[in-house]
């Protein structure tokens, strides 16, 4: 006789999620109301249910294993879907306005369909959206004009930048995703002019990659200059495709005609990660901003960047 499946625990994937969003499961016991040991507790017994590890030590926080990179993007929408039943269940319906705001990289990807499906479960709800660069998105959470913002982050490049997050305090980090930036090039193949410094493609500064590129080039002694700038990402991605010089972002979301080139050797050297972040202005947040947010959340998985 085979035995059935384990069933996953839900408050134990929850205690799992919000731990790996905030960075720490004694933050986690804290939002949760629970104590660290049955936080520590929960996490074991989730390890048990799927037999793998899906913590480990990373300096002095914690980072994800494979299998819990894994479970991390299919225990978001378990969590999603339960939160959601429940609310169509004994909730009142959603209603009001939730402002949200995100860079353009996403724009055309998998955002129109999260508030597709979004509007169809919560037709009280009004969202209003800004897809603008980095820095018109966090100065937008900053005056109080979002609610809610998708954000890159990297606190090494911006320690004293306007884009750093000591520059727009009262913001609630609600989630954070480490991704990797790459050099961006015509996907038949780049051809640099030999002698020539090599030409970029990249929005003007202030922005996080144009700062990570400019950095990694003259730390590897590599001559450069900016061939092309726009301030829509569409208009970069055209100038790539046309051989105008190399983009800088994560491989994500990329036309067809574009690809993510190798980096680590003389031509093109390494380039840092990134944070992608959620985050909630701290002037409140209401049941629809709360919904929205798990959505946005559950999205936010490792598996949808690769």
């Amino acid at each position: 006789m085979v035995a059935p499946p384990a069933t996953l625990d839900l408050e134990a994937l929850r205690s799992f999620v919000t731990g790996i969003d905030l960075g720490s499961f004694a933050k986690a016991a804290a939002r949760l109301d629970r104590s660290p040991s049955a936080i520590s507790l929960q996490l074991r017994k989730l390890e048990t249910q799927t037999g793998r590890s899906l913590t480990r030590k990373s300096g002095r926080g914690l980072a994800l294993t494979e299998a819990g990179e894994a479970l991390l993007g299919p225990a978001r929408r378990l969590l999603a879907l339960n939160d959601e039943t429940l609310a169509a269940l004994h909730g009142p319906a959603l209603s009001g306005p939730v402002r949200l705001g995100l860079p353009q990289d996403f724009a055309e990807t998998w955002l129109p369909g999260l508030l597709g499906r979004f509007a169809q479960q919560h037709p009280g709800v009004r969202v209003e959206v800004l897809v603008d660069t980095n820095g018109a998105v966090l100065a937008g959470l900053a005056a109080g004009r979002l609610d809610l913002a998708l954000v890159w982050e990297s606190p090494a490049l911006v320690r004293d930048s306007p884009q750093a997050p000591a520059a727009w305090p009262g913001s609630q980090p609600l989630a954070w995703l480490d991704l990797p930036m790459a050099w961006i090039g015509p996907r038949a193949g780049f051809a640099r002019n030999p002698g020539e410094p090599l030409p970029l493609v990249a929005f003007a500064a202030p922005c996080l990659f144009r700062q990570a590129g400019l950095q990694a080039l003259d730390a590897a002694g590599i001559p450069w200059r900016v061939a092309f700038t726009s301030p829509s990402l569409t208009g970069l991605w055209a100038a790539v495709a046309a051989g105008l010089g190399l983009g800088l972002r994560v491989p994500h979301g990329l036309p067809a005609n574009l690809a993510a080139l190798a980096a680590g050797d003389a031509t093109l050297p390494a380039l840092p990660r990134i944070g992608l972040s959620l985050r909630a202005s701290g002037t409140g947040r209401s049941p629809a901003l709360e919904r929205l947010a798990d959505l946005l959340r559950a999205a936010m998985a490792p598996t949808l960047f690769a």
